[in-house]
Formats: structure tokens, sequence, C-alpha cells
């Protein structure tokens, strides 16, 4: 061979082996590598009990062991499932000590290290209020992490709102305007509680499919994957932007991922419109022969003096009070103000929706 080429040759082969040795690298992290969340065909793994951690934070369960929660739901099966929220699957068990409760498994690659997590959870667990689903306690087994919840009777109010026509439907009924304003005076009453607190806690997910709805038709705000609390200025500095399409405060397009009360507040006043109207915040509504955003829908209806024609069809227009219907969707546009500093605290939300006569 000529000598010439040696080098080059010896350079190629160099290349080869390296590009060898990393895609052998890449095949042994990929198949390493923790999976995803399973889905609800597949029966997760059994609970790890070589370490342990457990907090009951209610009277109705003495102690909580993993081993019987995975018993109770049959090593957390698919059939059991009632609920998909942020970061797990819920499921409904009846503990050996006949207390039926909402499970919460969940995903292990979502949570933090475990002291952070019982720190975290024992604030929660403290929260009491009629409009604030109870977490009952917890368990934690390796990187399992367990939440036990009260179990709220009719399930989520994104059920009641969009799931009336289908079958084996939990919705058979169309919710009236009367119901429809207390489930939003309640999960106001929730916020406004939450931000109160000597240090506020921010939900930072406010949607239909968390909030829960009782026998009375009394809302419940659930699901605190993503809540944190407010030590400073009432604001937490976070990298990661928080929330669900359509339910996000203008301020996060543009960079700005601090959690704020605000935030919540804006959240809120999407749910205001979407109870009232039963539309999907993520989805886009006909206005003049355009498709447009619901809150840029609402603000155009209110403007031209349309607020009746917003309310959900199927909601009989006789039991409308029109001035009541008007300052529902004024109060939902105010907190839904582009600019954060324009909208009201919860307190004051919940002191105009006082206002709504019932």
């Amino acid at each position: 061979m000529d000598r010439s080429f040696l080098p080059v040759f010896a350079a190629i082969l160099s290349i080869f082996f390296v590009s060898l040795i990393l895609a052998f690298i890449i095949i042994i992290c990929k198949s390493t590598k923790k999976g995803t969340r399973p889905s609800p065909t597949e029966t997760p793994n059994p609970p790890d009990l070589t370490t342990y951690d457990s907090a009951a934070f209610d009277p109705s369960l003495n102690r909580l062991d993993m081993a019987e929660l995975a018993a109770v739901t049959k090593n957390f099966s698919s059939d059991l499932i009632i609920g998909d929220g942020s970061f797990g699957y819920v499921y409904k068990a009846t503990l050996s000590n006949g207390v039926t409760v909402a499970i919460k498994k969940l995903d292990p690659n979502a949570f933090q290290g475990l002291r952070e997590f019982r720190a975290e959870m024992e604030t929660l667990g403290k929260l009491r209020h009629e409009n604030i689903v109870k977490i009952l306690g917890f368990c934690s087994s390796g990187p399992d992490r367990v939440l036990i919840y009260e179990l709220i009777e009719r399930g989520s109010l994104d059920q009641w709102l969009y799931d009336e026509e289908q079958e084996n439907s939990v919705s058979p009924l169309t919710l009236s305007w009367d119901t429809r304003k207390k489930i939003v005076i309640g999960i106001a009453n929730g916020l406004a509680y939450l931000h109160g607190l000597d240090t506020p806690i921010i939900h930072r997910d406010i949607k239909a499919s968390n909030v829960l709805l009782d026998s009375d038709f009394e809302a419940h705000i659930a699901d605190f994957g993503l809540a944190r609390q407010v030590q400073e200025a009432h604001t937490h500095v976070s990298t990661q932007v928080a929330g669900t399409m359509g339910y996000m405060p203008p301020e996060y397009r543009e960079g700005n991922t601090a959690a704020t009360v605000m935030a919540d507040v804006y959240s809120f006043g999407i749910l205001m419109i979407e109870i009232a109207t039963q539309s999907r915040p993520n989805w886009p509504v006909r206005f003049e022969g355009k498709d447009v955003g619901l809150v840029e829908w609402a603000r155009k209806m209110v403007a031209e003096n349309r607020q009746i024609e917003m309310v959900y069809e199927k909601i009989p227009r006789t039991g409308l009070i029109e001035d009541e219907v008007k300052e529902y969707f004024r109060i939902a546009c105010t907190c839904t103000n582009e600019l954060s500093k324009e909208r009201p605290a919860m307190n004051q939300v919940v002191e105009m929706l006082s206002q709504i006569s019932t």
C-alpha cells in the first residue's frame, strides 16, 4: 500500500471505532433509562418495600401501609382507575378499616427526593377547607409515591360538562345555571383560602378536570401536583412553565414563568367562561366567520352586549336574569385581563360573586 495513504486510512479507522463506541454507549443508556408512566392498560410493578415512609393526616386512617394499598388496588389495576391527574393515575379502593378513598400513584420520575416530598405533603395535608380536597395521607416505598385522598362522589367537573352524551355517563342531566354559579363560587372560595394563607399556596393548574363535585355539587379543588408555596413577595421563581394549554396566562408567552397568585386568577377566569359556555378553552370559537380563542370571543361578545347568547344553549333561558349574567361575564373578563396587575385578588372575586343573586 502507498505509504501516503496510511495516515488517511488510520484516521478513517479511528473515526469508525469512535463511532462504534458512541453507538454502543447510546444503546446501553437507552436500555437502562427509566420508562415513562405506564398506560392505564399496563399493571405497574409491585411497590419496593425496602425503604418505607408514611404519614396519616386524618384520624380516619390509623396507619398506612404500602402493601395494603397495593392489595386493595389489586396492585394498582387499571380496572380501578377513576381519574388521570397530573403525574399519575387515581384509583378507587376501600381500605381494611372500611373507608373508601381515592388513591393516587405518582409517576416516579415526576417528583423530588423523599425528604422534600414528605415536607411538601405534610404542608398540603394540613389544608382543611370545604372547597379543597383533603389529602388524608401518603406512602412511599423506594421510588414509589402514593397519595390518599378523600373520595368525592360525583367525579370531576370536566365529566359533568362534557360527558353527558356518552354512554354510562356520570352526567345524564345538564347542570343548571344556579348549580354552575354554586360551583364557581366554591372554586373561588377555595382559591381565596389558598392565596390567603400566611404562606400562600399557588395551585398553578386550575381547570375543569381538577375540580371535583360532591353529592351536593359543592366544588372541591384537587390535584396539587404543581402547587407551590410562596415565601416572599407572593412570587415563586420557576423556570418551568406549569399549567394546561388554554388556561395559562398570557405572561407565560412572554417568558415570565414565575408562579404568582395572579396566574391562578387568570386560570379561574378562563374556567368561569368555560363553565358558563361549556366550551373548551383550548378549542377555537367561531365569531363572524373566523376562529378566535375563547377569551377573545368572550370579550367581543361582551362588547356587543350579547352575554345571554354566550350561555350554554341547553341551559333554559327562562331561569336566566340578564343583569346577573352580565355581571358574571364581567367578573370573568376582569380575571382574564392581559395585565396581571389589573386582575383582582381572589378574595375580591369572592366578594364580587357574592353580589350575584342565588
